[in-house]
């Protein structure tokens, strides 16, 4: 895996541990967070690229700041 890919499966496995120390389901971010659950799936599994204006909506929901969700 490149240093891209890496970067995005960090992000991804900062927001499931987030999320399921929140005890939030997936469905649950999606809805709070008014993105598909298809999309938290994709970045939770690093296969997707958030914009900034997702991770906004998804630190809100689990009440980080964005650099909470993209440090590796």
């Amino acid at each position: 895996m490149n240093e891209d890919g890496l970067f995005l499966k960090s992000i991804g496995d900062n927001i499931r541990k987030l999320r399921n120390e929140r005890n939030i389901s997936q469905q649950e971010l999606a809805d709070l967070a008014n993105i598909a659950k298809s999309t938290v799936q994709r970045i939770e599994a690093g296969k997707l690229n958030p914009t900034i204006l997702v991770l906004n909506r998804i630190s809100k929901v689990l009440e980080v700041g964005i650099m909470e969700l993209i440090h590796q």
